[in-house]
C-alpha cells in the first residue's frame, strides 16, 4: 500500500473527534459561567454545575451563542486574560464542531479556537510561544518542564484544540505530522493527573492510538489500555469512555462481543452523575446509534 493510501486511511479514522467537541461544549459553558460569576456577569457560582448536570443538550445549544459573543467581545477589552482565552478557545471549538455544518465556517472557528489556546499558554509561559515550530527535542523538554497541577488547563486546552485543528486539515501531511506533539502533551497531562476531567486525556490517547489499523503498524492494545484506564479512573461514570472504547477499539479489531457489551452497559447506566450528566446523555444516544449500525459493520 502506498503512502497516499495509508494517509487516507488514517484521515478516515480521524472522525473520533466528534465526541470531544460535545464534551468540550459542556466544559466550556461551565468554565465560562464560573468565570462570569467572578468578573463579568456576577452569576451564581453553582450555575456552571447546573449546566453540566442538565440533561438536554439542545437547550444548551440554544443558549450558547450569547456566551460565545460575550466572551469573544470581552477579549477585545482584556486581550491578555488567560482565563478568557481558555474559555473562548473551548466555546469556539465546541460550537463549531457540534453545530456548524459549513466546512469553511467550521475551519475558521476551529482555527480561532486553536489560536486562543496558543495565546493562553504563551501568556502563561513565554517559552511556549514557538511550540508549534520548535525542534521536537526542544518541544519534549519544554512540555516536560510543566510539572504542576495548575499547568493542566493550559496543556489540555492546547492539545484538545490542536487536535480539533488537525481533524479539519487531514489533507495536509504536515498537519497530520503534528499529531505526535498532541499525543506527547496528552501523555504529560496523564502523568500529572490521570483523573483530570474525568479521565478525558486517557480517552484522547485511546482514540489517537486507534487511528492506525494493525495492518499499518498500529498498536490497538495500547489504545485498549488507555480506554480501560479512563473507565477505571472515572469508576465507570464517564460513559463516553465506553462509547469510544467500543467505536474506536472494538470496531478496529472487529470484536463484536466487546463492542455490544460496552454499548449495552452505557445504555442501562444512569446518566445522572455530578458534572457528567449532560455528557452522559449524549453518550447514551451515541451508544444506541452505534449498536444499530453495528449490525451492518460486523
Amino acid at each position: 500500500m502506498d503512502l497516499s493510501a495509508n494517509f487516507n486511511i488514517i484521515a478516515d479514522r480521524f472522525t473520533f473527534l466528534k465526541f470531544k467537541l460535545r464534551f468540550q461544549l459542556i466544559l466550556a459553558v461551565s468554565t465560562f459561567l464560573a468565570l462570569s460569576a467572578c468578573s463579568i456577569m456576577k452569576l451564581p457560582k453553582d450555575l456552571g454545575y447546573g449546566v453540566l448536570n442538565y440533561d438536554d443538550l439542545e437547550v444548551v445549544r440554544d443558549g450558547l451563542p450569547t456566551y460565545l459573543l460575550l466572551v469573544d467581545g470581552a477579549l477585545i477589552t482584556y486581550p491578555k486574560s488567560r482565563n478568557l482565552l481558555l474559555t473562548a478557545a473551548s466555546l469556539n471549538s465546541a460550537y463549531s464542531g457540534v453545530f456548524i455544518e459549513d466546512e469553511a465556517r467550521k475551519l475558521k472557528m476551529t482555527e480561532k479556537a486553536f489560536e486562543f489556546s496558543l495565546r493562553a499558554i504563551c501568556l502563561y509561559e513565554e517559552q511556549t510561544c514557538q511550540i508549534k515550530s520548535m525542534p521536537f527535542k526542544d518541544f519534549e523538554m519544554l512540555v516536560l518542564s510543566f510539572d504542576r497541577k495548575k499547568d493542566l488547563p493550559y496543556l489540555y486546552s492546547l492539545a484538545s484544540n490542536w487536535t480539533g485543528y488537525i481533524q479539519l486539515t487531514t489533507d495536509d501531511y504536515n498537519s497530520i505530522a503534528q499529531l505526535a506533539r498532541v499525543e506527547f502533551i496528552m501523555k504529560r497531562v496523564v502523568e500529572l493527573d490521570e483523573s483530570y476531567e474525568s479521565g478525558m486525556a486517557l480517552v484522547y490517547l485511546g482514540a489517537i492510538n486507534s487511528i492506525v489499523p494493525p495492518s499499518l503498524g498500529g498498536k490497538p492494545e495500547v489504545a485498549k489500555k488507555y480506554f480501560e484506564d479512563a473507565i477505571a479512573v472515572s469508576k465507570g461514570k464517564n460513559l463516553m469512555a465506553k462509547v469510544l472504547y467500543a467505536e474506536k477499539y472494538a470496531r478496529l479489531v472487529f470484536n463484536e462481543a466487546l463492542h455490544n457489551r460496552l454499548l449495552n452497559e452505557v445504555i442501562v447506566s444512569p446518566s445522572e452523575v455530578q458534572g457528567l450528566t449532560l455528557q452522559n446523555e449524549y453518550a447514551k444516544q451515541e451508544a444506541k446509534r452505534l449498536l444499530a449500525e453495528g449490525e451492518d459493520y460486523f
